[in-house]
């Protein structure tokens, strides 16, 4: 090599491929953090309308970690079978959300006294069911009403 030489040329193809596998691997990160984002929450929610379904409210209680002004009668007057969600057979959870400053989740369901899950299609069915907001706070998965 002498001095009137050109340098060598770098590759701008390993310049692409890194600024591609990276912008690659931000976008993964971007939707797994949308993904599960709430699914702690998600989770409580799924076990406490298990426990509703599978008829055991006395486990459902137990998940809520009721204040000891929400009694056990108070409790079934809200989900127990003949409760004014009641009874619940199926359900779906629809949507999670954090309320701004909030220290809880919003969590959307929809409960049914049929199951399956009524399709929409099937009108007569789908008039009963009920969409329902349930907060769970995040430090200890505790259910409430939404204030």
């Amino acid at each position: 090599m002498t001095l009137l030489d050109p340098p060598a040329e770098k590759p701008e193809k390993s310049r692409a491929m890194a600024f591609t596998i990276a912008a690659l691997v931000l976008v993964a990160i971007v939707v797994l953090w949308f993904t599960f984002r709430y699914y702690p929450e998600k989770k409580a929610a799924e076990h406490f309308f298990d426990a509703l379904v599978a008829g055991d409210t006395a486990r459902a209680y137990q998940l809520w970690k009721p204040s000891p002004s929400y009694a056990i009668k108070d409790f079934l007057a809200d989900w127990g079978p003949e409760g004014y969600y009641g009874p619940v057979k199926s359900y779906k959870i629809l949507r999670a959300s954090s309320p701004i400053g909030a220290n809880a989740i919003a969590v959307r369901v929809a409960i049914s006294p049929f199951s399956p899950m009524p399709d929409a299609s099937e009108i007569e069915k789908s008039r009963k069911t009920k969409v329902v907001s349930v907060w769970v706070l995040i430090s200890d998965k505790s259910f409430s009403f939404p204030p």
